[in-house]
Formats: C-alpha cells, sequence, structure tokens
C-alpha cells in the first residue's frame, strides 16, 4: 500500500476556531490536537501503550537531547525513532532552538555555522546549523519537521528581536532547501517577533514566501504573560494562512490551549501535564488538586469519580497523598496518566463544541475552572 502524503484540511470554523484533520503516513490527527511531549524518547512516567490510550494522536520528541543522548545515529540504527520507542503514532520533533537558548552553559550563534554551544550534561562542544537540524530529524525519521530558529529569551529590546527575526529567516530558508521535497513527511516553519506585532507579520510573510507545510508560533513560553500571548495571537490570526495547520509551541495550561484555540490555533504541546504529574499537581475537569496537600490526608474520594481508563478512579486521595509524601514513584505513574488523559478528553470536547457551533459557551464554561 502506498504512504499517504501529508495533507491538512479545515473541516468547520467556529469563529477563529477551527476543526482540522491532519492525515499522515502513520495515521490522521484530530486538530485541535495536544502533543505529550517524550523528550528523550519517552513519555516520562508512562508506557506509550497506555499513552495511546489516552487518546493521544501525535507525540513530540526533542532533537537537542536526543542529539546528545543517545545520539541519532543509534536511532538510526534502531530504525528510527518509532522502533527506538516503540511507537506508532505520528511524531513531531523539533529543531533545538529553544533548548539551546535555554539549556546551554555557553551559547553562541553564528549566522553560517548554526548554533555554537556546550552539552548542559557534560560541557561537550557541539554545532547546530540548519542542515545539521534537518539532517539529524531525517535519521530520527519524525513525521514532522520543525525548521532551526533563533528563540531570543523573552526582552523588549526591538533591535534584539528583530535581528532574530532575520536570522531565523535566513535559517528556514536553508532548512527547506536541506529538507528538500518529501510529501510523506511535513516541513514547519517558526514564525519569531517576540511581543512586536510589525516583527510577527514580517517573520510570517518571509515564511508564506517560501513555502512550508505548516506554521508554528514560536517564542511565546519564555517568560510573557496570558494577556501578551493571547495579544500576539489576535494580531496574527487573520494572518496565518487559512489552508495549513498552526502550533503554538511549548503552550500550555488548559486556558492557555482554550484561549489559543479561540485564536485559531490546532496543534499545542507542552511538558506540564506530565512534569505536574510527577510533583503531585493534577488536572481535573473541577480544577487542580495538588494531592501533597495535608487536607487529603484522610479523603478516601477519587481525583475524579468519572474517569474509568486504567482504574484511575480506584485510587483515592488518601492513598494518593501517602505514595507522594513516602515518594513512591507509584504516585507520578498515577498522575501522570491522569494528566495526560484530562488533556486528551478536554482536547475531544473543544473539538465536540466547535462541530457544534458551541465553542465559545464551552470556553466561557471552563476557561478560569480548570
Amino acid at each position: 500500500m502506498p504512504l499517504k502524503n501529508f495533507s491538512f484540511k479545515v473541516l468547520k470554523v467556529d469563529n477563529f476556531s477551527r476543526l482540522g484533520k491532519i492525515s499522515t503516513h502513520r495515521g490522521e490527527i484530530d486538530t485541535p490536537v495536544f502533543m505529550p511531549v517524550g523528550t528523550q524518547a519517552t513519555i516520562k512516567g508512562a508506557f506509550i501503550e497506555d499513552i495511546i490510550k489516552t487518546g493521544s494522536q501525535i507525540i513530540l520528541s526533542n532533537t537537542y537531547h536526543l542529539m546528545i543522548r543517545p545520539g541519532e545515529e543509534r536511532v538510526k540504527k534502531a530504525g528510527g525513532l518509532h522502533k527506538f520507542m516503540n511507537c506508532k503514532l505520528p511524531i513531531l520533533t523539533d529543531s533545538g532552538g529553544y533548548q539551546i537558548m535555554s539549556l546551554s552553559k555557553l551559547n553562541k550563534i553564528d549566522k553560517k555555522k548554526g548554533a555554537v554551544f556546550n552539552s548542559h550534561i557534560d560541557g561537550k562542544k557541539f554545532i547546530l546549523s540548519p542542515e545539521h537540524s534537518i539532517e539529524i530529524q531525517k535519521k530520527l525519521n519524525s513525521d514532522i519537521v520543525m525548521v532551526l530558529d533563533e528563540c531570543p529569551k523573552k526582552t523588549l529590546d526591538y533591535d534584539i528581536i528583530s535581528k532574530a527575526v532575520d536570522l531565523s529567516t535566513y535559517w528556514a530558508k536553508r532548512s527547506k532547501k536541506a529538507f528538500g521535497v518529501n510529501k510523506k513527511k511535513a516541513l514547519f516553519g517558526i514564525v519569531q517577533g517576540g511581543l512586536f506585532n510589525d516583527l510577527r507579520i514580517k517573520s510570517l510573510s518571509e515564511l508564506k514566501k517560501i513555502g512550508f507545510d505548516g506554521y508554528a508560533v514560536g517564542g511565546l513560553a519564555v517568560g510573557d504573560t496570558q494577556k501578551e500571548m493571547f495579544k500576539v495571537l489576535d494580531h496574527l490570526k487573520n494572518h496565518l494562512p487559512k489552508e495549513k495547520p498552526r502550533y503554538l509551541m511549548g503552550v500550555g495550561t488548559p486556558s492557555d490551549i482554550l484561549g489559543a484555540v479561540k485564536r485559531g490555533i490546532d496543534m499545542f504541546d507542552c511538558v506540564l501535564p506530565t512534569r505536574a504529574g510527577r510533583t503531585g499537581l493534577a488536572f481535573t475537569w473541577k480544577g487542580r488538586i495538588n494531592i501533597r496537600n495535608s487536607k487529603y490526608k484522610h479523603d478516601n474520594e477519587p481525583i475524579d469519580e468519572n474517569v474509568k481508563k486504567f482504574n484511575l478512579n480506584k485510587y483515592s486521595k488518601s492513598y494518593l497523598n501517602h505514595l507522594f509524601n513516602t515518594n513512591e514513584m507509584l504516585g507520578s505513574m498515577i498522575l501522570t496518566l491522569n494528566n495526560v488523559n484530562f488533556y486528551q478528553e478536554l482536547m475531544f470536547e473543544i473539538r465536540k463544541n466547535i462541530k457544534r457551533g458551541t465553542f465559545l459557551k464551552f470556553y466561557k464554561k471552563y476557561l478560569n475552572k480548570i
């Protein structure tokens, strides 16, 4: 059977919120979609089979981390990332730009060479050019590939952000050339520009000239407020290509997602549900629960009696409080599954309400509740 080409179709628009479908040769993805983050070829604290059972249709992995450990050659010899981690879902890999900014002990940006940086693990020197980033992602055999961009830390220095936009555009051109023609996989451009609307439009306009399979909005999970993020999205929503998927990188909380869907975003990823699960924070339809709190010591009710998957409703708050206060790893595993499952339930309800034309009502009901 011939492999399916990558494609995207908008099925319905409710105000600016969009119901769509991404098709890949590994399966279809209903949008809006949340991608659990498998940074180092694993969703921390969960089997990939269980992540699939939550309704997850695509996951994200990290070029920077996999380049450092175990190395892309080792993954390639294993048959690619899907075989290496036993994952049948489509996989999106980010380009490594954000981690170079946030994790490296020492980094230097060179227009021609790319990013020159030291590993946050052992200080080893690496050079990551646009071409090398694409090459690594090809060896990982990811289904959606991201261009290398410069993701500066939050700043109101217009000149710094402007230079980052120009460099990211230059690198995007090189990334596109290195990616070549491959209709079975997708290459996404990344819109930069910080909090400056004119720079965001400039970045997007240049990326549209180059031409990509999807467009991501980067640089909005670097210390900005939700209000600032929504302001940027409000300005971009009429300019992002309607026929291409729109991806808001590294975001976020349930309310972030609701607000971004309202502004036309189709794809999300964030470490929050898994990281929160490891620290004792549970997401529920009634709000967040800090299970370490002493008030749950004698609470024999489940976090959510309506959750039937994985028998999560068999575990009481009292038991989970005990697990976390004795540092038992089972507590983290249970809450990780609870949180990923909640995020997928949220996306399912978002899609259902867009289809019905009732998303705005759903948005107002849950924006400040979850």
